[in-house]
């Protein structure tokens, strides 16, 4: 075959397609080479791909209702389409603002609080050499975690009590009347978001304990050779360590903003705090559920789904140009 530089335009074309479409033949041969070598590791991953598909993927088609006037009767192809006659309906609702509001106040309010606590305990514990003492602590913080939803917002109604809560009859030491926290609509988000970090915070810190428990303890040496202190050597080797992995779960963070948790509202949710606690998650299951609305509730699903959607892409973008550490 003569070589591209003795050849004419179109023969050159040529020359590079059949090149090209040779290149692909063999990474297709090598790809598929590579899965027959592990075979054994691809069986392993069939049965969590086939969950993602049968529960994640396929009930996907169901978003079609949030575009038409679904009748249960008649189906999801057999309803009439309506397009975005639903979305509109619920933008210009009087409770649209509310409800994005309170979403929004909620998801940042956790994240401000949330986040950097079980930071601050993962470096605690990676400074503490008792090793039972290390153990025993662990183990008390931990612990929530474990504890049932439904038990631990049974706790939280019965700690905060007007009548027989233990943190009323606390405040009545100090003089202070029992208050209605959980009666009172400007208590709701401070109890749901410290009640969650309480129950979350040890667990969570078990990601930032693993990227400490990485790091050279040769660095460390070095540094206290050096004159480094405690804190410095803190703050110069195992805060940078721990960035990625903060940025990482940062970047999944912001992509559920709008997605709060649902189960726990709900059950913290009654009639006279409604005005906090109303989010976007507790009204489509109102709607949807109880109202048996249910175009108009996956259409305000649909909705949160997209926004959490953009936001993971934006703030994935932005983490990769800033840090150089991203999801993708």
């Amino acid at each position: 075959m003569e070589s591209p530089s003795k050849l004419s335009s179109t023969e050159t074309a040529s020359f590079l397609t059949q090149n090209k479409k040779a290149l692909k033949k063999e990474r297709r041969r090598k790809k598929l080479k590579d899965i027959a070598q592990s075979w054994e590791l691809y069986i392993f991953l069939l049965p969590a791909f086939l969950y993602f598909v049968i529960f994640h993927y396929i009930p996907l088609y169901g978003l079609l209702i949030a575009f038409k006037d679904y009748v249960p009767t008649l189906g999801v192809w057999g309803s009439p389409w309506v397009g975005f006659e639903w979305f509109t309906q619920f933008f210009h609702s009087y409770y649209f603002w509310d409800l994005i509001r309170n979403t929004i106040e909620i998801s940042l309010y956790s994240l401000v609080v949330g986040f950097p606590l079980p930071i601050i305990l993962a470096l605690a514990f990676n400074e503490i050499k008792d090793g039972f003492f290390k153990r025993g602590v662990q183990t008390v913080t931990y612990a929530p975690h474990f504890i049932s939803l439904v038990v631990m917002v049974g706790m939280i109604i019965a700690f905060l009590s007007p009548q027989t809560g233990i943190i009323n009859d606390f405040l009545g030491l100090f003089g202070i009347g029992p208050i209605a926290f959980m009666s009172e609509p400007g208590w709701f988000k401070t109890i749901f978001v410290f009640s969650d970090v309480w129950q979350g915070m040890g667990w969570g810190s078990i990601i930032y304990m693993a990227a400490l428990s990485g790091i050279d303890p040769q660095l460390h040496e070095a540094a206290t050779v050096d004159g480094a202190s405690r804190w410095q050597r803190i703050w110069h080797i195992n805060i940078p360590t721990l960035v990625p992995t903060m940025v990482i779960l940062f970047i999944l963070d912001m992509g559920g903003l709008l997605s709060v948790g649902f189960q726990k509202i709900l059950l913290m949710q009654n009639d006279l705090n409604m005005d906090t606690s109303d989010v976007i998650s507790t009204f489509v299951y109102r709607t949807g559920i109880l109202d048996t609305q249910y175009s108009y509730s996956t259409a305000v699903g649909l909705f949160d789904a997209v926004i959490n959607a953009a936001l993971l892409v934006i703030v994935n973008q932005i983490a990769r140009k800033r840090s150089q550490t991203s999801l993708w």
